[in-house]
């Protein structure tokens, strides 16, 4: 992604919020600090108590190169910390980032030339999720697989256009401005309610596939059941909120769950056949869906996807139907 220097590049700020952070905060911050850009670009960490080393890391950067701003987040939650960055600069382009995330060196400046070509006030383009050990390059698979998250081209890939929400996101600031930045009583799901409400006031969001942001997503079934669970909760919470905003792919794992519910009082009154409908289903595109990853990639970790998909699927699933009305933070 090589893009000629242009004297009217607007400027831009690249937030990210940081929390127990320590092994991966530098590799995110200088990757904002290298990008290949023609304009002025500066970086504000919002930084939430921590127990590590995350704040004096960000610190000692900010020293170092004189681009960085370090800010407290004392809530400690994503979306206060995104506001709270947004509002310590004037950048007329926010670049939302995350601390495990690492952006190539084209990224701004392909993504700039995507807002000024298109018309959007959100561009961004796909999770690339890739792993290391055995266990996170599972993981990173079933987040690029249409069975393992469905059909969100930020996660699978696709064809550039308008949609309904991208990974992270590079902003004109005036459009976050317009409708009240984040919504901070969101713990997740902040980015999908924020698109929609930017869609809702007349704005549009387009999709690079050229935008590729490397992910290094959770490396232990514990750490990736808890993270499903959470999203599955707020999605709920989200779709009380914006009923329209719902998708198909986002009631497959409940409907999942409650088809698994029904199947075990099918056996436990007898109907066998029945109660082997819907785990005998999924068994089969489960099968299906790990050969395809196994041949396709040519390794055998991926044999550990019948431990991945499930945990994903369930966790999400039970996360969204035990999702509490009024959560505290929702209050």
């Amino acid at each position: 992604m090589n893009h000629p220097h242009a004297p009217d590049y607007p400027s831009v700020t690249a937030i990210l919020p940081a929390r127990e952070e320590e092994p991966s905060i530098a590799a995110a911050i200088n990757s904002l600090l290298d990008q290949e850009y023609g304009g002025p670009l500066d970086v504000v960490v919002a930084v939430a108590p921590s127990t590590d080393r995350t704040l004096e890391i960000a610190t000692e950067i900010a020293s170092a190169t004189g681009r960085v701003t370090v800010i407290e987040n004392p809530s400690g939650t994503t979306p206060a910390g995104l506001n709270a960055a947004i509002a310590a600069t004037t950048g007329e382009i926010i670049v939302r980032c995350d601390a495990h995330a690492v952006l190539p060196a084209g990224y701004v400046a392909a993504a700039v030339m995507d807002l000024k070509a298109t018309g959007a006030v959100n561009v961004g383009g796909i999770q690339d999720a890739e792993g290391i050990g055995a266990m996170q390059r599972a993981i990173a698979a079933a987040m690029t697989s249409p069975f393992g998250v469905g059909d969100a081209r930020f996660h699978t890939g696709g064809p550039p256009g308008f949609v309904d929400t991208v990974y992270l996101g590079v902003f004109q600031r005036d459009a976050l401005d317009a409708v009240g930045g984040f919504d901070e009583t969101l713990i997740r799901n902040q980015d999908y309610e924020l698109n929609y409400r930017l869609r809702a006031a007349g704005g549009k969001i387009y999709f690079d596939p050229a935008l590729r942001v490397t992910y290094r997503p959770r490396s232990t079934l514990r750490g990736l059941g808890r993270q499903y669970l959470e999203y599955g909760r707020w999605k709920r919470v989200v779709m009380r909120r914006h009923p329209d905003s719902t998708r198909w792919r986002q009631l497959v794992a409940p409907t999942f769950v409650i088809g698994l519910g029904l199947s075990a009082v099918a056996g436990l009154t007898g109907h066998r056949k029945v109660a082997a409908l819907v785990p005998g289903s999924y068994l089969i595109a489960l099968a299906g869906a790990t050969a395809r990853e196994v041949v396709g990639r040519k390794d055998s970790t991926m044999l550990l996807l019948p431990l991945v998909f499930p945990t994903m699927h369930v966790s999400w699933g039970v996360g969204f139907l035990t999702s509490r009305q009024t959560p505290a933070s929702d209050a």
